[in-house]
């Protein structure tokens, strides 16, 4: 079957771009090169098990195992968070807070697939990171990730409950925890992602409770942490900031919602 048809067959069933990024993934080329040769032969009995998997609603970045995020090739996994365009406010965030006094270090809280902090490394070449996760399978995936992409060297992983198990002080700290309140009613495909690195309490406010208190002992003298926030959540956390003795500035995401605040000591 030519590409072409496959692409028809397929989008009677899901999405056209998504089965444009799956055959893509199929014949092992980038979206634009595959449709350019849309007249190849291509196998559909291995492209339709694909289809299937995206028409139960399994994410497609789990059906590939690959996420960009920063211009990076991230792998991903069902052990990990898949990495949104919204997170990518936090390293705008972090270049505009740290312009003028460049990181040398920098902590990343709830690394995932090591997302945030690889970026981070990306931009601040003489920077070394530390990708903190209490999920070892998650852990596994950063860490593949760090290697992959020429970081190695500069990135450490350790298995900890948060800062629980870190040691030593950060010029630039970042962490994406579980925000979303426990009775949300989530679409079934975000479902499928680890519910620890989604939920966090009746009022999603759990995981900063443990971790705001944490940042001042973390964070070296000028220091700043940069937080994701549900778009409702801005007030609530910048009270327990306040109350860690932290005062912080909100940033928005390109559709202008409150998504990250930048802390740090008062």
């Amino acid at each position: 079957m030519k590409a072409s048809e496959a692409l028809l067959a397929a989008t009677r069933r899901i999405d056209r771009f998504d089965a444009e990024l799956l055959l893509a993934h199929m014949v092992g080329e980038d979206r634009l090169a595959m449709l350019a040769g849309a007249d190849r032969e291509v196998d559909f009995a291995g492209f339709e098990p694909l289809i299937a998997r995206r028409e139960a609603g399994e994410p497609l970045a789990y059906i590939t195992g690959h996420r960009e995020f920063w211009s990076l090739d991230l792998l991903v996994s069902p052990a990990v968070l898949i990495p949104r365009p919204d997170s990518e406010t936090l390293i705008d965030a972090a270049l505009a807070a740290r312009r003028d006094r460049r990181p040398t270090t920098i902590l990343d809280l709830g690394t995932g697939s090591g997302a945030l902090l690889l970026a981070a490394l990306s931009e601040w070449p003489n920077a070394r990171g530390l990708g903190v996760d209490a999920s070892a399978a998650a852990l596994a995936v950063a860490r593949t990730n760090a290697e992959r992409l020429g970081f190695a060297r500069r990135a450490a992983f350790l298995e900890s409950d948060w800062g629980a198990a870190v040691r030593g002080r950060f010029d630039l700290i970042f962490c994406n925890p579980p925000y979303v309140e426990s009775a949300a009613d989530l679409s079934p495909e975000v479902m499928r992602e680890p519910a620890s690195a989604l939920f966090a309490g009746p009022d999603g406010l759990d995981d900063y409770r443990r971790i705001i208190p944490q940042l001042p002992g973390l964070l070296t003298p000028g220091g700043v942490a940069c937080i994701e926030i549900g778009h409702t959540q801005a007030a609530a956390v910048l009270a327990l900031a306040g109350a860690a003795g932290m005062t912080g500035i909100v940033r928005h995401d390109l559709a202008g919602r409150d998504r990250c605040l930048v802390l740090q000591m008062a």
